[in-house]
């Protein structure tokens, strides 16, 4: 059996309340500014018009998303494999949602609004100091934003030196793909997929 509407999930979790309900802001303010620009990574959350759902990675410097005011921020694409899943998405959809996170803070913030996609040279010269430029940026009108609380990443010990795996007791990327796809030929090492990286990063 499952859950099938809102009066049922609230039967089971209740209703927030307190910070949980308060801490919802319609902008930016300085707090959240401040986590932004100390932010090298970030998850883009998008779904096209028939529901189709889709979460990108994004990176860079801390700060790499630029702050144009309390209600606009530019998040920068730079041409990477093409597949450009999430901005077909926004093209769609208009709307995307952000995971901000910084290394070594269980804290995120979250910032959900309207999106659109631009290559206007007004909106890219923000970005032509790093160092792979960017080709088009989401500019996301923003109309939540909230801090999270630590729990998740508490659970996880994201940010433990002892979490950490050695790379070398996982598959490659290489190997992965090549299995999945059931590719023949040789399989890219994981010293060679780096090198190959570094080239385009």
């Amino acid at each position: 059996m499952f859950i099938q509407t809102e009066e049922e999930l609230r039967e089971i979790y209740g209703f927030p309340t307190g910070r949980a309900k308060d801490k919802q802001l319609p902008s930016l303010e300085k707090h959240a500014i401040n986590f932004i620009a100390h932010s090298p990574f970030m998850l883009l959350s998008t779904s096209n018009a028939a529901g189709k759902l889709d979460c990108s990675p994004r990176g860079g410097s801390p700060g790499f998303v630029h702050v144009k005011d309390e209600n606009c921020i530019l998040i920068p694409d730079a041409k990477g494999n093409n597949r450009i899943d999430s901005l077909v998405n926004i093209v769609e959809t208009k709307r995307a949602g952000c995971l901000f996170l910084i290394p070594g803070v269980d804290e995120t913030l979250r910032v959900n609004g309207r999106a659109s996609i631009s290559a206007d040279q007004s909106y890219l010269s923000y970005f032509e100091d790093q160092a792979k430029p960017a080709i088009s940026c989401v500019v996301l009108q923003i109309e939540e934003v909230f801090l999270h609380c630590a729990k998740a990443l508490m659970r996880s010990s994201l940010w433990d030196v002892q979490s950490q795996i050695e790379r070398s007791r996982f598959p490659t990327m290489g190997r992965m793909i090549k299995e999945q796809l059931n590719l023949g030929g040789e399989t890219e090492t994981q010293e060679q997929m780096i090198e190959r990286y570094k080239k385009d990063i």
